[in-house]
């Protein structure tokens, strides 16, 4: 099978110029989105239905390649038989990507791994994309980043998870300062980011183990919601961090974050358009107080309004979301600074990657980041071009399943194909109370309750805040959700309930066993 699909790539050049480590312009050949001029004069209903008709023809030209490239091989007697399966045949004969194995969107093709590898150690930055609390895209990074440094040991790693602020604490721990409880510690790991450090922990000491120095990507969580609140140009020159100017983005990436704010709208607790709505978020997930979060791409969005690309899923299914006009948003002018403030993050990771290859222009720049600034090259690969870095490497992971029926071109240069996430049992069963949180300026709101939970059962209602958890005090999402993810099974939670301006305990009862999350 190896020597076929080598001997498959003298067919496809591209995919021999992807391996070879150039770069490959899937968006010219596959009528991505928004790149046509037609695109860009339709509405927002009719760029939706446009979208789904190109994602009916790159099924049908993923099939027509796969019958193009079995003629060929069997001309030339190349390949076995096997290896001309249609997508659609039975899993041992199909299309689908193989769990193990690197899959190039822009050919439908397996690329070799050695190839592919001494290919990217000659790229300037290799961006690792993935969902913030998924082990399995930890696991795959670290394998990744493992295998990059081998081709190429000098490098740099930026973190999404830091802001800039705390990069004095990351240079002291590569160079061997603090454990791993006083590093998170010192890094006020709970407050920028919040999500379970064992996800990450690996890959910091993997840093610290061959003295990789780490970077700090982010930006201040007060900073971004200040752009969404005012605008970008209404913040002084000398208060933009020595940001500068993020490029426009391409109009399919405003559409796809016109659907993500749409889609937030929807569970505000607030009327849109009012500047300040307040998203919500299931109270068993972990969010971030600063940057974006996607809990296991199923977290709502950030306790401060601001919500990341990657969030869309778990707030509305991709049929609800392909049926929002998305038009009249284009227009807002609400929207215009919720887009300015995805673009502040995009630029502040870019240009913090970007200086580090000026600092070291011998080193890889590796970016660990969640995927939804990353995939389509619509966020910091988009903002790395304007910077003079216009070939940076995407790499996601990705289920199996998702390869079967093609890939959009232009989703990344090459994914890892993953075995299914609900097939890997890495989480556990955990507390619900059964209720959406969100931030206000009282303090943790109790956004709605869900029908037969525990908060139902224990008669909270929307509209309150919660003000003590367990005897502690609760001024973040973060420490209610902390404290109701202890709670085993059979347990009573103490709660204080400011309700009407007036305090009320109450005592939120948990049954004696947990179902396993999905």
């Amino acid at each position: 099978m190896g020597q076929g699909i080598g001997n498959l790539l003298a067919a496809f050049p591209a995919l021999d110029r992807f391996e070879a480590g150039s770069h490959v312009d899937p968006v010219v050949s596959c009528d991505a989105p928004g790149t046509r001029p037609e695109l860009q004069q339709m509405s927002g209903k009719h760029r939706v239905q446009e979208r789904k008709r190109q994602r009916a023809a790159r099924r049908r030209r993923r099939a027509r390649a796969w019958r193009e490239a079995c003629v060929a091989a069997l001309a030339v007697s190349l390949l076995a038989s096997s290896a001309c399966a249609h997508p659609n045949a039975p899993p041992d004969q199909s299309g689908c990507g193989e769990v193990g194995t690197w899959f190039a969107p822009a050919t439908a093709m397996t690329i070799a791994t050695d190839q592919l590898l001494a290919g990217l150690a000659q790229r300037p930055v290799v961006l690792l994309g993935e969902a913030h609390d998924n082990a399995e895209h930890h696991r795959w990074q670290l394998h990744t980043l493992a295998a990059l440094h081998g081709h190429h040991p000098e490098m740099v790693v930026g973190f999404e998870s830091f802001p800039r602020r705390v990069q004095p604490v990351l240079d002291q721990w590569v160079n061997g300062g603090f454990d791993p409880k006083a590093f998170l510690e010192a890094a006020d790991w709970a407050a920028v980011w919040g999500f379970d450090p064992a996800l990450y922990l690996p890959l910091f000491e993997f840093a610290r183990q061959n003295r990789v120095p780490m970077i700090a990507l982010n930006v201040d969580r007060d900073f971004v919601s200040r752009v969404r609140d005012e605008g970008w140009a209404a913040i002084p020159v000398d208060g933009r961090f020595g940001l500068s100017d993020p490029a426009a983005p391409a109009a399919a990436y405003r559409e796809s974050l016109a659907e993500v704010y749409a889609i937030e709208q929807m569970h505000s607790t607030n009327e849109p358009e009012s500047g300040h709505s307040q998203p919500v978020v299931p109270d068993d997930e972990a969010p971030t107080t600063e940057g974006d979060v996607s809990a296991n791409e199923r977290a709502a969005a950030t306790g401060e309004g601001v919500t990341s690309p990657e969030n869309a899923a778990v707030l509305a299914p991709e049929a609800v979301a392909d049926g929002i006009d998305i038009g009249p948003i284009l227009e807002s002018e609400h929207f215009a600074r919720f887009v300015a403030a995805q673009l502040t993050w995009d630029r502040a990771m870019a240009e913090a990657l970007a200086a580090a290859r000026r600092q070291r222009p011998d080193a890889l720049v590796v970016g660990i980041i969640g995927r939804g600034h990353l995939e389509y090259g619509y966020g910091v690969p988009h903002q790395l071009a304007d910077l003079g870095i216009p070939d940076a490497a995407v790499l996601l992971p990705i289920e199996r399943a998702a390869t079967c029926d093609g890939l959009p071109a232009n989703l990344a240069d090459a994914v890892f194909v993953i075995e299914p996430t609900a097939s890997i049992a890495t989480a556990r069963p955990k507390a619900r109370l059964g209720v959406m949180l969100a931030a206000t300026d009282d303090g943790v709101q109790i956004a709605s309750v869900l029908e037969d939970s525990v908060a139902a059962a224990t008669a909270l209602q929307a509209g309150d805040i919660v003000v003590t958890a367990a005897g502690f005090s609760i001024t973040q999402l973060a420490e209610l959700v902390e404290i109701v993810q202890r709670q085993a099974p059979g347990t009573w939670l103490p709660l204080t309930i400011r309700r009407d301006g007036k305090e009320i305990d109450f005592v939120a009862r948990f049954p004696t066993t947990f179902d396993t999350p999905e």
